[in-house]
Formats: structure tokens, C-alpha cells, sequence
């Protein structure tokens, strides 16, 4: 892994967490929102109290705005940690930042599949009842709303600062 030989390195590691991590978290909410309404006419509140309820269970439902706004803290804090994993990756294997698209719609596939086949299985999250389209929104979203974002932000801040985890040479260009 490289180290990050100054100060102003790890500040910018720390501007691509938070831009792909702030990115990733508006647009996927909005996709949640949007998708919801229109699946299963529901509207945003409850949206993310069923986000809170991983830690509160059924009764984040009877909170109010403070468990929505709660869930809403946590789906950020998820974001954040999904572009802090994707970033800091980023400077070990440089690859990550090659092809963004492709790494990024693969990466965001990824958070897909842990939030939920390992985090929401794992936390107090009521079942609930599959939905085609919800799982379509949701994988092929986390792939163009989540995944990319976080790739893009972090290829164009260690493009454009050429460290620490600059493009790597292709063979023409390094013979």
C-alpha cells in the first residue's frame, strides 16, 4: 500500500470520501424515494424509518420525523463508509480508478448485495415482501447512482492531483 507521504494527501483522500460519499448518498436516496412512491406508493418518511428500524426495530416506525431523520443519518453514514471502502481501495490497487465505469457499476453491485444479504439480514429490519422491480431499481441503481459516483470522484481527484493513486501507465504509454 502507499503511504501518504504529506498531510494534503490524506485531505484529499478525505474530499473524495466525502464528495463520492455525498453523491452516492442524495442520489440514491432520491432513487429510493422515487422508486417507492411508484412500486408501492409509499411515501418518503417511512422510507427511511424502515432504514432506522435496522437498529430500532418495528418501532422506528412509530417515531415520527426523528426516526426518519435518523434513518436518513444512516443511510449517509453508509454512503460515506461505501466511498471510504471504494477510495481507499482506490490508492492500494490503482486499477479501481482506471475504468471507473466499470469498476464503479461493479462496486455499487457490490453494496448492493452486502446491504442485502449481510447488513439487513444481520440488523432488526422486519421482513419484507419481494419485489421485482425494487430489486432491479436497487441493483441496477447502486450501480449507476452509488458505485459510479464514488469511482468517478475518486478517478478525477487522484487524476487531477496526480497522487496518490494516479492512472496507471498502459503499455504503450510506458514503452
Amino acid at each position: 500500500m502507499q503511504a501518504f507521504p504529506s498531510s494534503l494527501d490524506r485531505a484529499l483522500v478525505l474530499r473524495v470520501i466525502v464528495a463520492g460519499g455525498l453523491v452516492a448518498g442524495v442520489l440514491d436516496a432520491l432513487d429510493a424515494v422515487i422508486a417507492f412512491k411508484l412500486v408501492l406508493g409509499i411515501d418518503p418518511m417511512p422510507i427511511y424509518q424502515f432504514v432506522a428500524s435496522g437498529a430500532f426495530g418495528p418501532s422506528a416506525f412509530s417515531g415520527g420525523l426523528a426516526t426518519a431523520l435518523l434513518g436518513l443519518v444512516i443511510h449517509f453514514v453508509i454512503a460515506f463508509s461505501a466511498a471510504a471502502v471504494f477510495t481507499l481501495a482506490s490508492v492500494r490497487w490503482r486499477a479501481l480508478i482506471a475504468r471507473p465505469a466499470v469498476t464503479g457499476a461493479a462496486f455499487g453491485i457490490l453494496v448492493y448485495l452486502v446491504m442485502n444479504h449481510v447488513v439487513i439480514p444481520l440488523s432488526k429490519i422486519p421482513a419484507s415482501a419481494f419485489s421485482l422491480p425494487l430489486v432491479l431499481n436497487g441493483v441496477i441503481g447502486h450501480a449507476l447512482l452509488v458505485g459510479l459516483p464514488i469511482a468517478v470522484a475518486a478517478r478525477r481527484a487522484f487524476d487531477n492531483a496526480n497522487a496518490p493513486a494516479a492512472r496507471p501507465l498502459r503499455a504503450r504509454e510506458a514503452a
